[in-house]
């Protein structure tokens, strides 16, 4: 399993003429399937960065939005005339296409695909669903905003399996104890104290950035 950030705030490899904007979006290749999980603010700049890192749109067979909010779903529009016959996981219940065949998500630990569950709706400030993905090591969980506070969202991940890694959005987390026993932690956009937790686990935070690959089956 690869995690190719695709859209972020800052951008990790510098000499692919790549673009930084707020949002995220982030690619998993499996196995089984290749999943877009949010589709950062915008249209072009998520084609944009696509292109430069050689991902085809059209190998894209399911999509999850994270949360409504414009900087994860705004890209999304962008995608319709580029993919074909898609499962689209959201919290809302519109798609822009028929080609996106909509799976509202409610309850948790839906398998969108091998090795690939969904916290299903957490209730927050703003409703979120985060991915738990099964790696050879242990379970990583990927984030968008983590608007409904990434203790939670552990606790619900843990219910699926031993949780060795964190990918994506911290919000304004800030309870650092709760870490302690993760082999990984990639913080990314929207994540308030980025360098108190580098400072605070430099053996195991890895910086984010769009170019950022993360081989989830190589030991971290």
């Amino acid at each position: 399993m690869k995690l190719t950030i695709i859209y972020d705030n800052e951008v990790y490899k510098k000499d692919m003429d790549l673009k930084s904007d707020w949002g995220f979006a982030c690619l998993i290749e499996t196995k089984y399937d290749t999943i877009l999980f949010d589709t950062g603010a915008n249209g072009e700049i998520l084609l944009h960065n696509m292109k430069n890192l050689g991902i085809n749109p059209e190998n894209i067979g399911k999509i999850v939005i994270s949360h409504e909010h414009l900087d994860h779903s705004g890209g999304l529009r962008a995608l319709v005339p580029l993919v074909s016959d898609v499962e689209l996981y959201r919290l809302s219940e519109k798609s822009p296409s028929e080609k996106m065949r909509l799976i509202s998500v409610e309850e948790p630990s839906w398998e969108i695909t091998g090795e690939v569950y969904t916290t299903g709706r957490l209730k927050g400030s703003v409703d979120e669903q985060s991915l738990i993905l099964k790696s050879k090591k242990g379970w990583y969980v990927l984030t968008g905003c983590s608007h409904p506070g990434v203790e939670k969202i552990l606790q619900i991940a843990k219910q699926v399996g031993n949780i060795v890694g964190i990918v994506g959005g911290f919000h304004g987390f800030n309870k650092f104890s709760v870490l302690e026993d993760l082999d990984l932690i990639c913080p990314c956009h929207c994540t308030a104290h980025k360098q108190d937790l580098r400072r605070s686990f430099s053996d195991i935070t890895s910086a984010c950035g769009v170019g950022k690959i993360i081989d989830l089956n190589v030991e971290t």
